[in-house]
């Protein structure tokens, strides 16, 4: 959040418009104290004002913290009186009025004698438009991921027996996840949570939930079985999480898939915050040893996160303001049965911030994570928008296929979250309808891309990996599977500096990929793996993809005789 506060040094205009240059302005701590909200000297004053807190916004794509009490200039300089910070709050609101931007109180913190207050300001915007943020739910099996998704999106409380995770059969039986689940929660424009279940279905209508929220977040719920690791892998990796939740039973530790799944966080670079549930059910001696493990391992190393346990609604304002670094790992002690800890969790889902950068400049770019076909519509496919923007009759290109081409395609329609909008700006996952093309010939890990781009296929590229783990060493030839985005191919090395390569060695590896030609970019992250083989690098080179020319195909009824043909 550091880097969001702006120090506005401003020259002052007179009546006539004409600046100052002797006089100047700055946020300091009691700047909204001395303001006078009708003299008309300090008409550039309230209008610099509201320009700083329209500029939060823009950084925060529609929402920002603000703390009243603290300068822009130097935040170390911090802390009003009571009445000073009442007078600042309610001068704060007025300015604001009329601008389409509501602010909501947070929290008050007092230091000594001195005050300050959190506001969450967030603009209003159409109602098919929304604030997202995706995270993915990772932990080992029997962790809760399900159960607490349950319960924070249907605003229920679980009975201990896992009836809040009825989402597909199978797993309500066996009690775990084999594939990859969506849930959405959303928050209004004052943080409150619009997620009501049906009165009757009991099932929750997305489209609505959609319109009625400023800010929709998107939970990943990834396997936490082994034997499904490689979905949990693209999971990660094909539907770009901006953060991370790992799960841990209080009861059972740090078990299980638990540290592989911190681990595949910690490779591609996704800040990961912790909740430790079934607190009601665990003895304190228990829980008490459980985070002293997870003190330690967050400590580590390999992870070096400072690990902070969230007991109050000041601490939540804190980490979710400063959790964008990636160095604060929050964690979270609930019960999914008695309700113990879910409002702070709520709330700092409220206040998480946007990771990514903004490239709405830049060609559009978008990922396919998933295809499927509907009856009456055709082909649909899903993704997320990794640059750029796509609107309705847009042109894009969709590929490669087996051959490396890639084919012009027109954008009908386009669904967020099951709700019809005109366009989606990068960061934003959608599903567009493709009726020029058959569901087969469309495949996960295609992209579709502006004709602007230059554009080209590759077989084979070159990365600069780390082996995480090998049980022996790694040679050329040596096939595994690469997750790069929602790319998912066997590929093999087919270069190799050095000779063999053990556990902990970095090296710069060319792969070639060996059925499809795929859409890369320079700078990507991923993941290598076979069994228990784990290897983790970045994309440097790609190298275009020419196609072989086809090959001559005999006639069925051709036949050889000793070298001879027959046409018989």
């Amino acid at each position: 959040m550091q880097d969001k506060w702006i120090t506005l040094i401003i020259g002052l205009t007179d009546e006539n418009g004409e600046r100052n240059a002797d006089e100047q302005c700055v946020l300091t701590k009691d700047f909204l104290v001395d303001l006078s909200l009708t003299d008309k000297k300090d008409h550039a004053k309230r209008e610099r004002y509201r320009d700083y807190v329209q500029s939060m916004l823009v950084l925060g794509e529609g929402e920002a913290v603000i703390d009243l009490g603290v300068s822009a200039e130097d935040t170390t300089k911090r802390g009003l009186s009571k009445d000073d910070l009442e007078l600042s709050e309610k001068k704060h609101i007025a300015l604001l009025e009329g601008t389409g931007i509501i602010s909501t109180r947070l929290v008050t913190k007092q230091q000594g004698s001195l005050y300050t207050r959190a506001h969450l300001v967030r603009k209003e915007v159409d109602p098919d438009d929304f604030i997202e943020v995706r995270i993915a739910v990772v932990g080992n099996v029997d962790a809760g991921k399900s159960t607490l998704l349950g319960v924070l999106t249907y605003s229920i409380l679980d009975d201990g027996r896992g009836q809040a995770r009825q989402k597909h059969k199978h797993e309500f039986e066996s009690g775990r996840t084999s594939s990859v689940g969506n849930d959405i929660l959303g928050f209004d424009i004052s943080g409150n949570v619009v997620n009501k279940p049906d009165s009757h279905s009991g099932h929750l209508d997305w489209v609505t939930i959609c319109h009625d929220s400023a800010k929709v977040i998107t939970f990943i719920d990834l396997a936490g079985h082994e034997k499904y690791l490689k979905t949990t892998i693209f999971g990660m990796t094909g539907h770009v999480p901006d953060y991370t939740m790992l799960l841990i039973g209080a009861n059972a530790g740090i078990i299980g898939m638990t540290k592989e799944h911190l681990s595949l966080a910690l490779c591609l670079n996704v800040p990961v915050f912790i909740v430790v549930t079934k607190i009601d059910m665990c003895p304190e001696r228990v829980l008490s040893e459980t985070m002293k493990n997870l003190d330690k391992l967050m400590k580590s190393p390999g992870v070096r996160k400072l690990p902070v346990v969230i007991k109050s609604l000041e601490d939540v304002v804190h980490t979710a303001s400063n959790f964008n670094g990636g160095k604060v790992c929050p964690i979270f002690q609930i019960s999914n049965v008695s309700g113990n800890n879910l409002d702070l969790l709520c709330s700092f889902l409220n206040l998480i911030p946007l990771r990514r950068k903004f490239t709405l400049d830049s060609p559009a770019e978008f990922q396919i994570d998933d295809v499927y076909w509907v009856d009456g519509v055709g082909t649909v496919v899903s993704g997320t928008c990794i640059a750029g923007m796509i609107s309705i009759n847009d042109t894009m290109l969709i590929g490669p296929n087996p051959y490396g081409e890639f084919i012009p395609i027109p954008i009908k329609s386009i669904h967020r979250k099951r709700m019809p909008v005109s366009k989606i700006r990068c960061g934003q996952t959608a599903s567009f309808s493709i009726r020029k093309l058959n569901k087969k010939e469309v495949r996960k890990g295609m992209v579709l891309l502006s004709p602007k781009m230059v554009i080209f296929s590759s077989m084979q590229f070159d990365a600069e990996i780390l082996i995480l783990h090998h049980p022996t060493t790694i040679a050329e030839n040596y096939q595994a599977m690469v997750h790069i985005g929602s790319i998912r191919q066997t590929a093999t090395i087919v270069h190799m500096t050095k000779t063999v390569l053990r556990t902990g060695d970095r090296d710069m590896v060319t792969f070639k990929f060996i059925k499809n030609p795929e859409y890369l970019s320079v700078g990507s992250r991923m993941v290598f793996r076979e069994g228990r083989t784990k290897a983790v690098g970045t994309v440097a080179k790609v190298y275009p993809y020419t196609p072989a020319l086809p090959k001559q195909i005999r006639p069925k009824h051709m036949k050889f005789k000793d070298g001879a043909n027959s046409t018989n």
